[in-house]
Formats: C-alpha cells, structure tokens, sequence
C-alpha cells in the first residue's frame, strides 16, 4: 500500500461518535504495523511525505490519535499502530491567558491544536536546559506521557509572571497555577 493510502487508511479507522473528548489510545492495543513518513517539526508543524499538511482539521485529528510507549511516538487506532517521528514534543503551547494573582493564579495555555490546557497538579510545567548551550527548554503536561513545547514568547510571559520562593534550601524563580509552584530557574545564592 502507498504511504499516502496508509494515511487515509488509518484514519478511515478513527472512530467517530457522539461522544465528545478523546479516543482511549491508551486502551487500545493493536498490532505494529510499521513507521510512516510522518514527522511533527519542534515548531509544531506535521508533515507527511517531507511536505507540510496544511489542513489544520486534519492536523487536529491526528493529534487526538497520538501516543508515546517510552521513546518512541505512534498514531493509533483499534486495529492499527503506526510509528511517526516527533522532533521534540507533540505540541506546542502557543498562547498564555492569566487569570488571578499570587498562589491563586492561574495559567491556561492553548496548543497550536486548539488543546486548552490549565498548568497544575494534572499538567505540570517543567523546564530542561540545554546540556551545551544551558538554554532552557519548557514544557507543559498535555495529557498522558505528552508534552507541549512552550513557544518561546510564552515562556518570556512566564519570566515576567515569575517570583522567588525558597524550595528544599534553594532559592527558586517560577509561577504559580492551579495552586502549585513550578520552578523555572534557580536563583543565584
């Protein structure tokens, strides 16, 4: 079969419903059927066949059929499992609204899937630094072991929302949502 049929094919095989919300991935369990020419680009974008799909309700509905087994990414549905490259993370986080102050702030982010998704104990925010350059890299829990890269002009927004806070003897700069702290840097002693 053509990479291109593969793709249709597979979604021929989402389930379509009334229900709203996500299909269970995490409950299917289907045979391996190989790697397609799939990636998602660290800035978000999906490509198929090394050309960008451009149609974001497609797009859309991919991103409700993805998985993560360890390192690895798939595209799955009851009868089929499919591997696809991902460059960093699934997502990105595109926008920040902010909604209160202090403990009791709030940070809800929208994914360049239309995803909203509130930073707290479900969906933490954690930032890796770059092991050469020491530039940090954050992220955002979207749902099951997937992460939303957080767009660099949201993170200078975080930045501008963080505090200091002492945390286990160290002094850290973060934010506040859903009534947890994320630490985003450690403060010089």
């Amino acid at each position: 079969m053509s990479e291109s049929g593969k793709a249709n094919d597979l979604l021929a095989q989402i389930p379509k419903g009334e229900k709203k919300g996500l299909p269970p991935v995490h409950l299917w369990n289907p045979d391996f059927c190989g790697d397609i020419d799939m990636r998602i680009a660290r800035d978000g974008t999906w490509y198929y066949l090394g050309t960008p799909i451009g149609r974001k309700p497609m797009v859309k509905l991919f991103s409700t059929i993805i998985r993560r087994d360890g390192d690895d990414y798939f595209l799955i549905t009851p009868v089929e499992k499919v591997g696809i490259r991902v460059d960093d993370a699934p997502f990105v986080a595109l926008t920040l609204q902010v909604e209160g102050e202090g403990e009791r702030q709030v940070l809800r982010f929208m994914s360049n899937v239309d995803d909203e998704i509130v930073a707290g104990e479900e969906h933490p925010i954690r930032v890796m630094l770059d092991k050469d350059t020491a530039e940090p890299a954050p992220y955002l829990r979207v749902r099951g072991n997937l992460d939303a890269l957080i767009h660099r002009n949201v993170f200078y927004q975080m930045v501008e929302l963080a505090v200091p806070r002492d945390q286990d003897g160290e002094c850290w700069l973060g934010v506040w949502s859903s009534g947890v702290f994320f630490p985003i840097g450690r403060l010089p002693a």
